[in-house]
């Protein structure tokens, strides 16, 4: 039996869910992609403990600011970030220590 298992991750990020769903995703190119979602994406490729970053969405982080999501960076616990909606997600990937692997989740794909 295995007693431990190898990641990539380089970050551990969580999400408030309640605070996605009040603003109706509010991130990406059109403005309707959820936050959590967006910063995967921003990531790169790989799925599970084999993305670049763990990014969770946790029920409710019972902070609720109004028109944004807040954020807790795994290394960094000890100061939550409110995001406010329409945000670039590589600025939010930047402040969390994520580094893009591919083209922007803030651009359209062509």
């Amino acid at each position: 039996m295995k007693l431990s298992v190898r990641s990539d991750w380089r970050a551990v990020v969580l999400v408030c869910g309640k605070c996605s769903r009040k603003v109706k995703g509010g991130f990406g190119a059109d403005g309707r992609t959820p936050l959590a979602k967006a910063l995967r994406r921003f990531a790169g490729k790989g799925k599970g403990r084999k993305a670049p970053a763990g990014v969770f969405e946790v029920s409710c982080l019972k902070v609720c600011p109004k028109h944004a999501v807040t954020v807790v960076d795994g290394g960094n616990p000890g100061k939550w970030l409110i995001v406010p909606a329409g945000t670039p997600v590589a600025t939010v990937a930047a402040q969390l220590g994520i580094r893009g692997a591919g083209p922007a989740a803030d651009q359209p794909a062509a």
